[in-house]
């Protein structure tokens, strides 16, 4: 059997004060926060909770999106939510909430800050889902609307992680010795609240074009698409 590396009496409640949700079942606290390494078996583990996280958090994502911006279309939508719900951004949520400190392991994984990327989004997915069954529907959305809704933004704006274009610009220079600019195929929408059509062309090839509220992230969305396009294997 795992040797565990068990919670402190106090954990639960600073857990529950730190992510600002009470759970009136500690024992799906305790669950979302147990990795399999650190259960008597793997049902105890927040394996299961996972697996319903993931969906619920796919499907809260997929409905603020379609709220926020009725004016984009389902590839834009589908471009957001993919980095919204990534590891890596649900990963840092976790690591930002300090969840490293609460979460049960088994000897032989690293514990606190140093815990892998995986291990801290599974968590953050998992006490979606726990919180989700102990407080229903409207809780849950409420989590991970106050978590998510900065990271919608920052991916609407085209500021989020990946940089896209510099990434076009790093492959294309270094296989091609050119450099990609972009184009405005289209504009709509009044001044106040515009959206821009732009393609990135290589070699006077243009490429998929993306919509954006504004140049910048547009030109970034159509970056994504051109590496898409490309596909070249060395772009991660």
């Amino acid at each position: 059997m795992a040797i565990m590396a068990e919670a402190r009496p106090d954990d639960h409640a600073r857990c529950e004060e730190r992510i600002g949700y009470e759970f009136k079942d500690k024992g799906l606290l305790k669950c979302a926060l147990t990795h399999a390494s650190g259960a008597e078996n793997r049902l105890a583990s927040n394996e299961r909770l996972e697996f319903l996280g993931d969906a619920i958090l796919g499907f809260i994502v997929c409905e603020m999106l379609y709220e926020m911006f009725p004016n984009l279309l389902e590839g834009d939508l589908t471009q957001i939510k993919s980095a919204v719900v990534s590891r890596q951004t649900c990963a840092r949520i976790s690591s930002s909430l300090g969840l490293g400190e609460f979460i049960i392991v088994g000897r032989g994984i690293s514990t606190g800050s140093q815990f892998p990327s995986s291990l801290l989004s599974n968590t953050f997915e998992s006490l979606v889902a726990a919180i989700y069954l102990d407080g229903g529907a409207e809780s849950a959305l409420e989590f991970v609307r106050v978590h998510l809704e900065p990271e919608i933004e920052i991916a609407h704006t085209g500021q989020g992680d990946l940089d896209y274009k510099s990434m076009l610009q790093q492959t294309v220079q270094r296989e091609m010795g050119t450099t990609p600019t972009y184009i405005v195929l289209e504009e709509k929408g009044p001044d106040h609240s515009k959206q821009f059509l732009v393609a990135a062309q290589i070699n006077h090839q243009a490429y998929t074009p993306a919509w954006g509220h504004n140049k910048k992230a547009a030109e970034q969305r159509a970056a994504s698409n051109a590496i898409a396009e490309l596909g070249d294997s060395t772009i991660q």
